[in-house]
């Protein structure tokens, strides 16, 4: 993966037509489905404030910890394990 020094975003293939969004936020790495669930705009382009991220279509958010909507518990995102190994962030699929 390219460098992602802190506040990057990188939106990488996961394969089946799926993608995983992989936030560097202040030096922590999260990863999530890029998929918003509630009209599936790309969570990798939305702005980041803190470890929440805003779906870029229309607000909605989801905390990068664990993937949940902040004001509906029930909407959530898949997150993804995430290691950093001799310089390379690597993503548990």
């Amino acid at each position: 993966m390219e460098e992602l020094g802190p506040g990057a975003v990188r939106i990488v293939p996961a394969g089946d037509g799926r993608e995983i969004a992989v936030f560097n936020v202040e030096g922590t790495y999260y990863a999530i489905d890029n998929r918003c669930p509630h009209q599936g705009g790309s969570l990798g382009k939305g702005p980041v404030e803190g470890t929440i991220v805003t779906c870029p279509l229309h607000r909605f958010k989801i905390d990068l910890r664990d993937g949940v909507c902040p004001w509906n518990r029930v909407l959530r995102v898949r997150t993804y394990a995430v290691a950093v190994e001799a310089d390379q962030v690597l993503v548990q699929v």
